[in-house]
C-alpha cells in the first residue's frame, strides 16, 4: 500500500455547530502529520462535481468560533447510486487524495460506507444536533442546540409566568428525542414528549393541572417534532380540557442548529478530528470515531449506517419523578 500523501474534508448533512472546528482539526492535524489536506464543498454533490479546494493551516484560521460549515453542506440522496459513488472516488484519485475524513450524520456516515465497501479510505465524524448517530454517547453540535433550547425556555418561562400560562416548546428531533428529553430534565418541564414514548393528551392535561393545583405560575410542556403528539394539536387538545392555563406553542426550528458551538462542541470537534486523520494515517479505515467517555473510540461504518443511538430513557423517568 502507497503512503498516505493527502486527505480531504467534507460536511454533509445538517449543520451542526462544531462543524467548523472539526475541519480545523483535521486540516491541521493533517498539516502537522506532513500530509496535504483538501476542503470538498457541498458535500457528497461536490465530491462528485469535484468542487475541492486546497487547504492551509491559515485557511482554516478564524473558523472555531463560527457556527454552520464553511465547507457548505446540501442534501444528496442521489449519492445512493453506486455510478456517482466511483465518480467521486475518480475526482479524489484525480488530485492524488488518498484518504476522506465525512462529517455528519446518519446519512454523511452511510456515503462514506459506501465509498469504504468500493475500496476507498475513509473515516467518519460523528456532527447533528439530533444525537442519534450509532456508535458516539454525543456527536458535534448536540451541546450547542441544547443550550440554544434551555436559553429559549428559561426566557418563555418568563412571560409563561407573567401571564399565567402553559407554554407548549417544540425541539428538533423527527426521529429521536434526545434534545426534547434533555432539555425538558434541564427545564423543569412538566411534561416531555418524544418520539420514543406515547403520551395521550390526558397525562399532559393531567400534569398542566396539577402544577395549576400546586400553585405554579406556569407550566411547561416539551415536545420533539417526531413526537406523535404535535405541538399545534396538543395546544387544541388542551385548550378543551380546562387545565387552568392557557396554552401557547412556540417552535424553535431552526434557530436550534445555528450560533457559536460551545466550549465542549469545540473540544469535542477538536477530538474527533485529530483521532480521525492518525487513524487513517495509521491505515484504518471504514471507521467512525466517536465517545465512550472519556475515550476516543471507532466503530465500523458498516456496523453505524441502519442503526440509531436510542436516548437513555432512565433521564425520561427522573424528569417525570422531578416535574413536581
Amino acid at each position: 500500500m502507497a503512503p498516505l500523501k493527502s486527505i480531504a474534508v467534507l460536511t454533509a448533512g445538517g449543520d451542526a455547530p462544531g462543524m467548523n472546528a472539526a475541519v480545523r482539526a483535521v486540516v491541521r492535524s493533517a498539516i502537522a502529520l506532513g500530509l496535504q489536506a483538501w476542503g470538498v464543498r457541498r458535500a457528497y454533490e461536490g465530491l462528485v462535481g469535484g468542487e475541492f479546494l486546497e487547504l492551509g493551516a491559515r485557511d482554516v484560521g478564524g473558523i472555531i468560533q463560527r457556527g454552520g460549515t464553511v465547507l457548505q453542506t446540501v442534501r444528496y440522496p442521489e449519492f445512493e447510486q453506486p455510478q456517482l459513488q466511483r465518480e467521486a472516488i475518480a475526482q479524489l484519485e484525480a488530485r492524488g487524495v488518498g484518504a476522506l475524513v465525512a462529517i455528519g450524520g446518519d446519512g454523511t456516515m452511510r456515503g462514506a460506507a459506501a465509498l469504504d465497501r468500493l475500496g476507498f479510505p475513509v473515516v467518519g465524524i460523528p456532527a447533528s444536533i439530533d444525537n442519534d448517530v450509532y456508535g458516539t454517547e454525543i456527536s458535534i453540535g448536540v451541546d450547542t442546540a441544547l443550550n440554544t433550547i434551555v436559553e429559549a425556555i428559561d426566557k418563555l418561562r418568563d412571560t409563561a409566568a407573567s401571564h399565567r400560562r402553559a407554554f407548549i416548546v417544540e425541539t428538533m428531533g423527527r426521529h429521536c428525542g434526545h434534545l426534547a428529553l434533555m432539555s425538558g430534565m434541564i427545564c423543569g418541564a412538566e411534561m416531555t414528549l418524544i418520539p420514543e414514548r406515547e403520551v395521550s393528551a390526558e397525562e399532559v392535561a393531567d400534569a398542566v393541572r396539577g402544577a395549576y393545583a400546586r400553585g405554579k405560575t406556569h407550566a411547561i410542556i416539551v415536545v420533539a417534532e417526531g413526537a406523535r403528539l404535535a405541538a399545534n394539536a396538543l395546544k387544541e387538545t388542551l385548550d378543551r380540557m380546562n387545565t387552568g392555563f392557557e396554552s401557547r406553542v412556540t417552535i424553535l426550528g431552526h434557530i436550534q442548529r445555528g450560533g457559536r458551538p460551545s466550549a465542549w462542541d469545540r473540544l469535542i470537534a477538536a477530538r474527533f478530528g485529530v483521532a480521525a486523520v492518525e487513524r487513517l494515517h495509521a491505515g484504518e479505515r471504514g471507521l467512525m470515531v466517536g465517545l465512550r467517555a472519556p475515550a476516543i473510540i471507532a466503530t465500523a461504518l458498516q456496523e453505524v449506517c441502519g442503526r440509531k443511538r436510542e436516548p437513555d430513557l432512565e433521564i425520561y423517568r427522573m424528569a417525570r419523578m422531578l416535574a413536581k
